[in-house]
C-alpha cells in the first residue's frame, strides 16, 4: 500500500512586508549621508524604500573613514554625530565567505573588503549601492552574469 501524500505548504508573508526589497549598501553609500557630502541626497534616494544589508566589516570600514576624517581635520563633533547616527541606522550586518570573497577579489582586481559586498549582492541576488567605481563596475559585471 502507497503511503498518503504529503500536503505542501507554501508560507508568505504579508505584501506589505514585501515592500522593502533588499539592498547591499556600502561605506561610500553611508559617508555621503552621514558625513553630510555632496551626494547625500542622492545617496538617500537610491537607500530609500531598500531594506539595507551590508558585510559585517561595514563597521569597521566606517569607524576607519571617521577616524580619517578627524585626522585631515573635520570636527570631532561632526565625527561623533556621525558614528552616533550610523548606530541608529537599521542596516542587517551579515556575515560573507573566506574563499568566493577571495575569488572575487582576485577576478576583479577588488580588495577584500569589496568583494565581501559584491559576494554578498550576489548570494542574496540583491542590488549593490555604491559610490566606488571599480566596484559598481565589477558588480555590473558580475551581478548580471548570475543565473
Amino acid at each position: 500500500m502507497k503511503p498518503a501524500m504529503r500536503r505542501a505548504f507554501v508560507a508568505e508573508p504579508p505584501p506589505q512586508y514585501l515592500k522593502r526589497p533588499p539592498a547591499v549598501v556600502d561605506c561610500s553609500m553611508l559617508c555621503a549621508v552621514l558625513f553630510d557630502e555632496a551626494e547625500r541626497d542622492a545617496a538617500e534616494d537610491l537607500m530609500a524604500g531598500h531594506r539595507l544589508l551590508a558585510p559585517t566589516l561595514l563597521v569597521h570600514e566606517f569607524v576607519n573613514v571617521a577616524l580619517k576624517k578627524l585626522r585631515r581635520g573635520l570636527p570631532a563633533e561632526v565625527v561623533e554625530r556621525a558614528l552616533a547616527d550610523f548606530s541608529a541606522h537599521d542596516i542587517e550586518l551579515l556575515p560573507t565567505e573566506a574563499l568566493p570573497q577571495f575569488e572575487l577579489a582576485r577576478h576583479y582586481g577588488l580588495s577584500a573588503y569589496d568583494a565581501a559586498y559584491l559576494w554578498l549582492a550576489a548570494e542574496l541576488r540583491a542590488p549593490l549601492i555604491t559610490y566606488d567605481q571599480k566596484l559598481g563596475q565589477a558588480a555590473m559585471s558580475h551581478l548580471r552574469s548570475l543565473d
